[in-house]
């Protein structure tokens, strides 16, 4: 593989400290990225495109390519992807199966091609530099969590995702948005975006409520973090007694959280870097 940085990018007048981490966030709705220093700091302002649809992973690699040739060059690739991976294979890939986005028909050809997709190898090749790839929410839970005991991180975007850590370590991925949590349906139908629009606010903070109370059953966490594009519409005064144990994140920490992804702390998120 090349030690090249990643594409030639657009040059930047300061100095930051080494190494350069280009940091994508993959969503149901947009493909968002930016290049942190060795501090985790932004080195320039974020870009975004809106995520299309039907997304095959030729078509996602492009897009991210692209999204990469607006921004400086950088040494090493972190990617954070809506399902499950594992070392750099993305094994499910909810969104991007279906023909039209979230709620559409799942298109067999889709599966097929996500399925055991080398994620994190084929952006290596694409951007000529080391690459790791791990689920969404454990990059945006690497970024916030304190590193004391068990935390959680739960982000509710177009879908929802979790994150667990003890004492600082991202523990093995486990994929609750596809468990049935209500009524048959799953945390991803009941909580996603769609849901949201559909039920509105109330009805649907009364659904996170119940979630998290499932999550603090499960895990007796000592502290749950929530983020993602919806987590803003949460009203953490009528969570009760737990609120003193929930924060509400930002959603830009889902790029910050890509510097995360080279701390060898946060086992399984190894793709090809080299």
């Amino acid at each position: 593989m090349s030690d090249a940085p990643a594409r030639p990018g657009a040059p930047s007048a300061e100095v930051h400290p080494p190494p350069l981490t280009l940091a994508f966030d993959v969503g149901g709705t947009g493909l968002k990225a930016g290049v942190l220093d060795g501090r985790g700091e932004m080195t320039v302002d974020r870009v975004r495109v809106a995520t299309t649809y039907p997304m095959p992973p030729d078509r996602l690699v492009g897009a991210l390519t692209d999204l990469a040739r607006r921004l400086p060059a950088a040494d090493r690739v972190a990617v954070g992807f809506p399902g499950l991976v594992r070392r750099g294979r993305v094994l499910s890939a909810p969104h991007f199966v279906t023909t039209k986005g979230p709620g559409s028909r799942v298109d067999p050809a889709l599966v097929a091609a996500w399925g055991n997709f080398d994620l994190a190898g084929a952006l290596a090749r694409a951007l000529h530099a080391p690459c790791r790839v791990a689920n969404d929410a454990d990059v945006q839970g690497a970024a916030v969590i304190e590193g004391r005991g068990l935390e959680v991180a739960l982000t509710l975007g177009t879908g929802v995702g979790s994150a667990f850590f003890m004492d600082g370590r991202l523990l093995p991925h486990m994929e609750f948005a596809q468990v049935p949590f209500r009524q048959g349906d799953t945390f991803n139908e009941q909580l996603g975006d769609a849901a949201r629009q559909h039920i509105g606010h109330a009805k649907w903070n009364r659904r996170v409520r119940r979630a998290i109370a499932y999550f603090d059953v499960l895990t007796s966490f000592d502290h749950l973090y929530l983020g993602g594009g919806n987590a803003r519409h949460v009203k953490l005064d009528e969570l009760g007694e737990v609120s003193a144990r929930v924060s509400v994140v930002s959603n830009s920490e889902g790029i910050r959280g890509g510097l995360e992804l080279w701390d060898d702390r946060h086992v399984g998120v190894r793709g090809d870097d080299g």
